[in-house]
This record gives structure tokens, C-alpha cells and sequence, in this order.
């Protein structure tokens, strides 16, 4: 009978150790969804877990995530070989390396205004300023999914394509066009310790499926919570599982 790692092998069939990439999403992923009033929590185990899988994998370990390098750093330090932040604008390919970071359009300064008042409108919506545009969240008032929706439509249209709207985990985010984590995915795989493997991109929401598509694109795999792993804590049971 199959154990845990061995069922889920089966079912996510994914090339050895030796030849894959892993490029994986921070929160909702790797930890718990977290709120402004519930601050991330790391699990004991996650970074041992993660310097192993890094090891296992010739050092070719990023994380991607629409948080900013700083903030990863905080919680990770040097455990992941590269680090992608803000959804692909900021790109670190190396440990202690520069931070390399996208050319981006000017956000128009009207479109933070009006935001700005609109949320505060909204008990309960967070407006979150990126380098690239800003973030609407409303994880503490689902109620006002489509009022912001509407707003943030809007926006996007009037850019004529030079930003696009993505609907992430309980928010809704204006970003840049063509800057995305997959973005970041293609620039990484173009360099060792990343080049000439086969990438695995695991995420939760919608801004992870532009990162999936260019793994599977590059004969590699994209994973999702909680579509192919129900939570955090299966997925960090199933990667401790490669490395046992």
C-alpha cells in the first residue's frame, strides 16, 4: 500500500530531484493565509524542511510571491537560492545578490485618490500601495468584493492596456501588463542553478497561474492550493516527503 509521499507521487507525477526546479508562492502556500490583525506564523519545521529540498535540488529553490524581497528576507534569510517579490517586479537570482527590478509605467497618482477614498468608505477593505500599482483587500469585509471590482475594472480600462486587473485570494490587485510571476519564472530558468531543469511552480491564487503556465510550457509542473493540495501543512508533509 502506498504511504502518503508515495500516493501523492503518483498522483503529481514530477521529474527527479536531480532535474527539477521548484519556484513556490509564500502565503497561502508555504504558510497560512494571513491578515494585517494575524501576522504570519512560520511552522518549526518549514526552513529545515526547505534547506533540505534546496540541497536535493542542486540549490535550484526561489520563492515568488507578491510580497517584497525585504519582507521574504525577514522570514526566510538566505534559505532560498533566488527570490522573486511584488509578483515578479523585483528579482534577486542569487544569495546576497542585487535585486534587480522591472522598468514599470507611472501609476497615475488619481487612481491612489480615489482609491484612497473609496476605502474609506469600506470598513474593513485594506488598500496596500506596491512598487508597481496597489491592492485591494477585503479577507475582512467579503461584502465589498464587487463594489472594488467595479472600481478597479474601471481603472484598468482607462489604461488602454498598460495594466490589468488579477483577482487573487480575497483581493483584487492593478499591476503592471506583462510583469507577472511568470515573468519572473521565464527570467530564472534562463540561469543556473535553474537552467536546464524542469520547473514545479506551486501556488494558491490567481496571480501563481501565469508562473504555472510557463512551467508547464518548459515541460515542467504547476500546482495549486487547494485544488491539488487541500492546505499549507499537506503540501510542507508532501515536500518533507522528497527529501526523506
Amino acid at each position: 500500500m502506498l504511504g502518503f509521499h508515495g500516493a501523492q507521487s503518483a498522483r503529481f507525477p514530477i521529474p527527479p530531484l536531480s532535474q527539477a526546479a521548484f519556484l513556490l508562492n509564500f502565503d497561502g502556500t508555504l504558510v497560512e493565509d494571513s491578515s494585517a490583525a494575524d501576522p504570519v506564523v512560520l511552522p518549526p519545521d518549514l526552513l529545515d524542511m526547505l534547506r533540505r529540498l534546496r540541497t536535493a535540488c542542486g540549490d535550484a529553490l526561489a520563492i515568488i510571491s507578491s510580497r517584497t524581497v525585504e519582507q521574504l528576507d525577514a522570514f526566510l534569510g538566505d534559505v532560498p537560492f533566488a527570490v522573486g517579490g511584488e509578483g515578479g517586479i523585483a528579482l534577486r537570482h542569487r544569495p546576497g545578490g542585487p535585486i534587480e527590478r522591472t522598468a514599470l509605467p507611472e501609476l497615475p497618482r488619481v487612481w491612489l485618490v480615489q482609491a484612497r477614498d473609496l476605502v474609506g468608505t469600506l470598513p474593513g477593505v485594506r488598500l496596500e500601495h506596491t512598487e508597481g500599482g496597489f491592492i485591494l483587500h477585503y479577507r475582512a469585509a467579503p461584502e465589498a468584493a464587487q463594489i472594488l471590482h467595479a472600481a478597479a475594472l474601471a481603472w484598468v480600462k482607462e489604461s488602454a492596456g498598460a495594466y490589468l486587473l488579477v483577482a487573487g485570494r480575497m483581493a483584487w490587485e492593478i499591476r503592471p501588463a506583462g510583469v507577472d510571476k511568470g515573468y519572473a519564472v521565464s527570467l530564472l530558468m534562463q540561469r543556473p542553478p535553474f537552467l536546464g531543469r524542469k520547473p514545479i511552480v506551486i501556488g494558491n491564487d490567481k496571480s501563481d497561474e501565469s508562473a504555472m503556465a510557463v512551467a508547464k510550457a518548459a515541460g515542467g509542473a504547476g500546482f495549486r492550493i487547494p485544488v491539488d493540495f487541500p492546505t499549507p501543512a499537506v503540501l510542507r508533509t508532501w515536500l518533507a516527503g522528497l527529501t526523506a
